[in-house]
């Protein structure tokens, strides 16, 4: 078993949940904030057979679409502070492929 940690922009969230659940894979999100941008991103915890990693991977693909956006970035000259933007890409994912040991699931 894989336990994958898929880190996507929230603008895809939606997208990527509806495409997984569809394809039967349960999601468990963990909303988290990224560092540079600070923006709202999600982890995602997904559990799945080996054999299914790289079809979790194909619909992360297809649904955590990268995309251009403008940030303002800070910077100070002599006496003064100066905001300017600069072109950045985002969106796609960050997937982690970990080895699941052990699953258990309780509860009656």
């Amino acid at each position: 078993m894989k336990l994958l940690l898929a880190v996507i922009q929230a603008d895809d969230l939606q997208a990527v949940t509806q495409a997984l659940n569809a394809a039967g894979y349960r999601v468990t999100r963990i909303a988290t904030q990224g560092g540079w941008l600070r923006r709202e991103n999600a982890t995602l915890l997904i559990g799945v057979e080996e054999s299914q990693v790289e079809q979790v991977l194909s619909i992360l693909k297809r649904t955590a679409q990268r995309r251009r956006t403008w940030v303002n970035v800070a910077a100070e000259a002599p006496g003064m502070f100066v905001s300017h933007p600069i072109e950045v890409e985002v969106g796609g994912a960050v997937v982690f492929v970990l080895n699941v040991e052990r699953f258990v699931q309780l509860g009656s």
